[in-house]
């Protein structure tokens, strides 16, 4: 990407705001070498500090060691592949911040240039305009803001919900897990079917951790070539090995103080094993064509869907990294066997796709029931997957069971369809809701023989009341504002429905 000075259309008068010294920092991400001289100058003019990284290994290893910055400001004109690259490691190193990506419009003789990235990131084009660069870092800004008051209130951020998500016993089994090993440094193995969520635990671990400001490291040990896992693991000097030019930093590095995850650890060839072992053993390592001692910091969450038990045995796994990784086993459960949270991962999904895609799809009654029948082999990446098929195929409309594709669509028998409809609406209450947000609530459709209106909004209206409660621990003047509602009136129903807070929640208040 040219681009020089002359680029650059800011005023040199100061206007409102922009003479203010803050002492938020950022990183210019630079791979050409040509446009952070530039842009130093402009950023240091509105008052941000500025930090230099000219590949992805200087910029992760920035972002390890300053947890604390605003945003990443990308420039160059990078391949697909390098784009990829490049959220791949801002997804795993910096998943809060708010990267802001400056791009120029190529010229009749450019070949277009793609962009990849995900669709929240803050697009700047080029020349740099005042008005459109200020918006970009006040948007960040914000971002950045919104994400401190979310620690200071002691909420977990979105993206760490995803498939723990739901009220089902064994999704709170999961939550209590992770709250009694979260904040300790004891190696954790997490065991699940392919698409249960294993990495959002690992996540949820790492948040939980008292390494929670440093770096969250993922590697997947069976989509990294054998003779190259153990320098993507540990690094390597320079000219270790043919193509090695330079001295590199493995994933035990770039997670020094913070947390390592092995996925798919079952893949793991077993002389890396020994090697793995060894470093959880003695806490060092060395890099490849390399004899120093480098401490290794790091916590351990390793996962895979294997039986490694089973493996042990076969000889395909070694036993005493068995017993180092399983210190604390979790397991997850597969999607049919929570299959009550069906509607609340539908609902949670659609409000992900809508604030990444701008689309969203709403289902009907006969539609949850009829994926309720499903057997989910993928688990939640499937259902994912399907709503969002679903979502390009019916944009913000509403998907009726005879819309859904065959193999989800089985032979209900026994009962009638309406009568398993109105039984399961009426047992999950609101949270079949899940049309998009301007398509209108969705109400069961009325059998031949009627339905009592009365009773069935009196049944709705108590199922929203216990998930309010449930979900604000019982505080009724917080469940109360959750429902819209005034507290005395919200007091007033819950005593018409004979519904009560939980004792512990009502002992504390009492004693306040």
């Amino acid at each position: 990407m040219d681009v020089t000075r002359e680029q650059i259309n800011f005023s040199k008068e100061k206007e409102a705001g922009i003479g203010e010294v803050s002492q938020d920092y950022v990183v210019v991400y630079d791979p050409d070498r040509e446009y952070g001289d530039n842009l130093e100058a402009v950023l240091r003019f509105l008052g941000h500090g500025l930090l230099r990284a000219f590949n992805l290994e200087q910029l992760a290893q920035q972002l390890v060691q300053n947890p604390g910055l605003l945003t990443v400001i990308i420039t160059g004109n990078q391949s697909e592949v390098e784009q990829q690259r490049l959220v791949q490691v801002l997804s795993s190193e910096a998943p809060d911040l708010l990267p802001v990506v400056l791009y120029a419009l190529p010229s009749e003789n450019d070949q277009p240039l793609m962009l990849k990235y995900p669709p929240n990131w803050v697009m700047v084009k080029l020349p740099l305009a005042h008005a459109e660069f200020s918006t970009a870092l006040q948007r960040v800004r914000t971002h950045s803001e919104q994400n401190q008051q979310q620690d200071r209130a002691g909420q977990r951020p979105t993206h760490l919900f995803r498939s723990l998500i739901g009220r089902s016993p064994a999704i709170q089994r999961i939550r209590r897990e992770i709250e009694q090993v979260g904040p300790t440094d004891a190696n954790v193995l997490i065991l699940g079917e392919s698409g249960t969520g294993k990495e959002v635990v690992a996540r949820n671990l790492h948040y939980h951790s008292k390494r929670r400001s440093k770096a969250f490291v993922p590697i997947n040990c069976g989509a990294i070539p054998r003779d190259l896992l153990e320098s993507e693991l540990f690094g390597h000097e320079k000219g270790a090995f043919t193509g090695a030019l330079t001295a590199r930093e493995g994933r035990f590095s770039m997670a020094s103080g913070g947390t390592l995850f092995l996925d798919e650890i079952g893949e793991m060839p077993m002389d890396m094993q020994v090697k793995l072992l060894r470093v959880l053993e003695e806490r060092v390592f060395e890099r490849v064509g390399g004899n120093k001692r480098i401490k290794a910091d790091v916590r351990i969450i390793a996962a895979t869907n294997c039986d490694l038990e089973q493996m042990v045995s076969e000889g395909d796994f070694r036993e005493d990294l068995f017993y180092r990784l399983e210190v604390f086993p979790i397991n997850l459960p597969s999607l049919r066997d929570r299959i009550e949270d069906l509607p609340l991962l539908i609902s949670q999904l659609n409000e992900r796709l809508e604030y990444e895609k701008q689309c969203s799809v709403g289902f009907s009654p006969n539609a949850i029931l009829a994926l309720s029948h499903y057997h989910w082999p993928g688990n939640v990446r499937e259902l994912a997957n399907l709503i969002e098929r679903l979502a390009i195929q019916y944009p913000n409309g509403l998907v009726q069971a005879q819309d859904l594709p065959g193999k989800y669509r089985p032979n209900v028998t026994g009962r009638s369809k309406d009568d398993l409809q109105l039984e399961f609406f009426s047992e999950q209450g609101a949270q079949v809701q899940t049309a998009a947000p301007h398509s209108g609530l969705q109400v069961p459709q009325i059998s031949p023989d009627g339905l009592d209106m009365k009773s069935y909004v009196s049944e709705v209206e108590k199922n929203l009341i216990s998930q309010a409660l449930e979900e604000t621990g019982g505080v009724v003047a917080h469940a109360a504002k959750l429902l819209g509602l005034r507290r005395t009136t919200l007091t007033e129903k819950m005593r018409k429905y004979g519904l009560q807070r939980p004792q512990s929640t009502a002992a504390k208040e009492n004693l306040e």
